[in-house]
């Protein structure tokens, strides 16, 4: 959710089971109060609130420690999201979510866990090599500090490379449990719209097999394939590994979790949710 969509939290909080992590954005058209009642409101409602942390957009230490101070105020810094942002020169002291995470900062005000950046499909504007030491090197951060970590990663429409990064990630030794990210239900023009912004593949062949195409984007569309196959090989893996033992459990993806992009609004993700879950049960 955004600063803004407090009124669209309480309409669906019907739909949402009491503790499940609800992350909250940091842009650059929202300020400090926004940040800290959208945090606050996660919280008085039962979830648990993950403010992000925009490394690039702080200005100095100053506004990041007071940042951490009023969400600790409001009982919000057990768990936030690291992140480096999108300004292309950084605005502060902070280049990177690693410098942030470097900076000793987060366990002072009381964050217990961490989540960090994944992705599947590469940044476009970041090399491999980079993503790959950087994820390393903040996975190896947060254990000296004390603090867990979570890989939260973009959000994709194909299985395949999501599940060639997880495999490549466990071969690394890090065994932090992964969160897939996986679009709500919305519109197929905003959901290209997005894809485009954040360098993910949508090729007529893999949104064919995510389950639209792109000659009508006049519908909606939800996550029901892409979940239900992700699911799929997960099972697989975790069965094959447990059969082969030794170097062929190593290869088992380990905890992975799904985390919801709601570019169809908050109401929408959580009603989607809720009935796949009772339909699969």
């Amino acid at each position: 959710m955004t600063g803004k969509d407090i009124a669209g939290l309480d309409e669906a909080k019907h739909a949402i089971p009491l503790g499940t992590k609800i992350n909250v954005t940091f842009l650059d058209n929202e300020d400090l109060e926004m940040r800290v009642a959208a945090a606050k409101a996660v919280k008085d409602l039962g979830f648990v609130p993950v403010p992000h942390i925009s490394a690039r957009r702080l200005q100095s230490q100053d506004q990041l420690e007071e940042f951490l101070g009023r969400l600790q105020e409001v009982g919000a810094t057990g768990h936030v999201f690291s992140v480096g942002g999108d300004p292309t020169t950084p605005e502060g002291p902070y280049d990177s979510s690693l410098a942030l995470i470097q900076s000793g900062l987060l366990p002072k005000y009381g964050v217990r866990e961490v989540s960090i950046a994944g992705y599947p499909e590469g940044h476009p504007d970041i090399p491999d090599d980079v993503l790959w030491r950087h994820l390393e090197d903040k996975s190896a951060a947060l254990k000296d500090q004390g603090m867990d970590a979570v890989i939260l990663t973009q959000f994709a429409f194909d299985t395949d490379p999501v599940l060639d990064w997880i495999h490549t990630v466990r071969d690394r030794g890090i065994a932090t449990e992964i969160r897939i990210g996986t679009p709500g239900p919305a519109g197929i023009k905003r959901l290209l719209g997005f894809a485009r912004r954040f360098g993910i593949g949508a090729n007529a062949m893999i949104v064919k097999k995510y389950g639209f195409s792109l000659t009508n984007l006049m519908g909606t569309a939800g996550p029901d394939r892409f979940v239900t196959d992700l699911a799929s090989h997960l099972a697989h893996d975790h069965s094959a590994g447990s059969e082969a033992g030794g170097a062929g459990a190593a290869r088992t993806a380990g905890s992975v979790k799904l985390h919801f992009y709601t570019f169809g609004g908050l109401l929408a993700t959580s009603e989607w949710a809720r009935d796949f879950i009772a339909a699969q049960s």
